[in-house]
């Protein structure tokens, strides 16, 4: 069982930038994938980011990118404080939606319907 709590996001003006933490608890949280989705009003909730598990021998982990969020988004993991963290820049009024986070013990990649465990969700609104 892991449990994930979101901090962050908020209202910020178009062209600026924001970090979403996500702190996860449980056991082995350090060898799950943890991935990122969005739901703006009135559309299917979509994936923005995923993050593989930590690479014991290169400290490396893999990263999976949405086209929308290539370039301007980074997703990290602090293994240390068993945090995920979304950094948004140039973000632009079309990011406006409710972020969530995910996790899974096995799935990488960006289909929502194979990760078990989500966070609350936070509302991130850019103005233009």
């Amino acid at each position: 069982e892991v449990q994930l709590v979101q901090s962050g996001g908020g209202l910020v003006q178009a062209g600026g930038s924001l970090r979403l933490s996500c702190a996860a608890s449980g056991s082995y949280v350090d060898d799950y994938v943890l991935a990122w989705f969005r739901q703006a009003p009135g559309k299917w909730r979509e994936a923005v980011a995923c993050i593989s598990s930590t690479d014991a021998s290169t400290s490396d982990a893999s990263t999976f990118y949405a086209g929308s969020a290539e370039g301007r988004f980074t997703i990290s993991r602090d293994n240390a404080k068993n945090t995920l963290y979304l950094q948004m820049n140039s973000l632009k009024p079309e990011d406006t939606a409710v972020y969530y986070c995910a996790a899974d013990p096995t799935f990488y990649g960006p289909n929502q319907y194979e990760f078990d465990y989500w966070g609350q969700g936070t509302q991130v609104t850019v103005s233009s």
